[in-house]
């Protein structure tokens, strides 16, 4: 009896001790199925029996996360027996067919890393269950448009086309949020976005149907190329809330979220060559509709006085994308290189404004200088026609200042001409007094006195110090480097007027000195450097053979221009700018005619 009695305390025993034991540590991962259609959705959960820390899941790729992580924890006691589980679960949707791995996640317990086993899951073509209500991704499809809406879509090389990105959402969904995937870029055209200042709902048609839509995007596109160019697609990730058949305790229609990614597709546009049949002599690749003229600021001057000359184009068209014709004036003019100026602004119509070239024109002489006419060619789109504009011919009347060498012969072969008989009279001539009263006027006699012998020798003294005038004169006009240094710093001066004028301003000053920096670039090499980053215009000024220290005193220039205007400034430092861009400007100009 009591050896049974021993042998039942024992069996309890080590039945207790089996039950106190603690069970091993384990974390894996469960899929809800491993082969599903492209259409389907997955359910993985990753499971531990003890509490752990730091849980990181796989990158999940292939997959889109469409919820989750949700965690769930279960604690409980059976017969003594403590139960532990918890769980982190996601719903995932394929991104495409094919055979991905879920790579393994990670957890700690108790210090020590666990990891679980990679998942294969193979996603075949879309499954049709006919029997099946329609998905949520199904309902986002139907009812959610991303639309280009292309003005033109066989326009002339350089003409406007305009596109407008529209997205279209049906009153059975709302879309709670977008995100810009991929941004199209406009290879082959001069392009122009115009910005979207605020989305704004409005109602329409698409596909005969009713919509609400939002304009996402507006550019003005100019092709540089012709054939057929391709557009690339404007890409959105959309999260779109879709109703379901489910109620809240209310009565309101629940929403179920899903993420949707939508495409404006592929455009082309077909571009037609400018025809050649009657294409002008100076024809620069204007096309619009265009106004033309030449206008002087005076006609009526004298010499030394400064007058402008404007070439102006206006209208709507390709302004940046032409040059001007050039202003040809006679030789005894003096000229400076012409300031560029525009006033263009975009809409989706394109381009609309004016640019002048501003031609300052300094006569040295008098007389009266003819100002040629000029011809500006265009090509109309919407008559498919070329038109010429011829400016009126002026005159520049130089009333007063000295004359020319020409001028002089001129006016001696006319005076020599013009000699005319005299007709003698009986009073023309008359007869010296016999008898006269003369007296001496003064005691000294003026022959042999100091003012005799000064005014006798100050002509032979005058004739070194004209020939040492020559000579300088004759040396100023062979030093080809120092008139270039004389006239690039009038130059200079002439841009950095107005900088000079807003001294003590702050912001009025580096206003106009960057304003002046950047038209001296755009009179000098003709473009449109306020549309350029420095680094552009670095590279640009190098290519001209401009030495490095110069352009990078010419860039450090444009940034304290900038930081300037959010930063003290003394009237020290702005003279000091002000002194530094004189001289960088004349350096520039003097390498760029070397």
């Amino acid at each position: 009896m009591k050896i049974k009695l021993l042998i039942v305390t024992f069996f309890i025993a080590f039945s207790g001790m089996l039950f106190s034991q603690e069970e091993g540590v384990q974390f894996e991962a469960n899929v809800s199925k491993d082969k599903l259609g492209v259409n389907e959705r997955l359910r993985i959960e990753f499971t531990m029996n003890k509490d752990g820390d730091n849980f990181t899941p796989p990158d999940f790729s292939g997959f889109r996360v469409v919820m989750g992580p949700n965690q769930s924890i279960s604690n409980s006691w059976i017969n003594g027996k403590r139960s532990f589980s918890k769980s982190y679960s996601y719903i995932l949707t394929p991104n495409g067919k094919g055979t991905f791995t879920i790579n393994q996640a990670k957890v700690e317990i108790d210090g020590d890393t666990y990891k679980t086993q990679p998942v294969r899951i193979t996603v075949t073509e879309a499954v049709n269950d006919p029997n099946a209500p329609p998905s949520a991704n199904d309902i986002a499809d139907d009812n959610l448009h991303l639309v280009a809406e292309v003005s033109k879509a066989n326009p002339y090389l350089n003409e406007a086309v305009s596109v407008v990105y529209k997205l279209y959402v049906s009153p059975r969904i709302n879309v709670s949020n977008f995100i810009p995937k991929a941004n199209p870029k406009y290879n082959n055209f001069w392009s122009q976005d115009i910005k979207v200042t605020r989305f704004q709902v409005e109602n329409g048609t698409y596909q005969g149907k009713q919509y609400r839509y939002v304009v996402l995007k507006r550019v003005v596109l100019y092709p540089q190329k012709t054939g057929t160019l391709d557009l690339e697609p404007l890409s959105l990730d959309v999260t779109v809330d879709v109703p379901t058949n489910r109620r809240d305790i209310f009565g309101g229609q629940l929403y179920t979220q899903t993420h949707k990614t939508v495409t404006a597709g592929q455009r082309s546009i077909n571009v037609k060559p400018l025809p050649e049949k009657g294409k002008p002599a100076g024809f620069t690749g204007a096309v619009g509709k265009f106004d033309f003229d030449v206008v002087l600021s005076k006609k009526d001057l004298k010499a030394n006085e400064s007058l402008t000359a404007k070439v102006k184009v206006s209208g709507n068209g390709n302004l940046k994308l032409f040059n001007l014709p050039k202003l040809t004036l006679p030789s005894s003019l003096e000229v400076y290189e012409p300031e560029f100026d525009e006033n263009i602004s975009t809409s989706l119509a394109g381009m609309k404004g004016s640019i002048t070239d501003n031609y300052t024109i300094v006569p040295q002489y008098r007389g009266k200088y003819p100002i040629p006419t000029i011809t500006f060619s265009y090509f109309d789109p919407e008559e498919e026609a070329y038109k010429s504009i011829t400016s009126q011919q002026s005159l520049i009347n130089v009333y007063e200042g000295p004359s020319s060498a020409a001028d002089l012969a001129s006016n001696t072969n006319e005076n020599n001409s013009a000699k005319q008989p005299v007709a003698a009279n009986a009073n023309q001539f008359r007869f010296i007094k016999l008898n006269t009263d003369l007296y001496p006027k003064s005691s000294s006699s003026f022959f042999g006195s100091i003012l005799f012998y000064i005014l006798l020798l100050a002509p032979l003294l005058l004739i070194p110090i004209a020939i040492l005038i020559g000579k300088r004169r004759a040396a100023m006009a062979g030093d080809v480097v120092g008139n270039r240094v004389r006239k690039a710093n009038r130059l200079a001066k002439k841009y950095l007027s107005e900088a000079k004028r807003n001294l003590g301003n702050k912001e009025a000053f580096y206003e106009s000195l960057e304003r002046a920096l950047h038209n001296y670039l755009k009179a000098k090499l003709k473009i449109v450097t306020s549309e350029f980053s420095k680094e552009k215009i670095s590279e640009l000024l190098r290519s001209k053979n401009v030495e490095a220290q110069v352009v990078d005193d010419f860039i450090a220039l444009l940034k304290s221009c900038e930081l300037a205007r959010y930063s003290p400034s003394t009237l020290a430092e702005m003279e000091s700018d002000y002194h530094k861009a004189a001289e960088v400007i004349s350096l520039i100009d003097k390498q760029l005619k070397s």
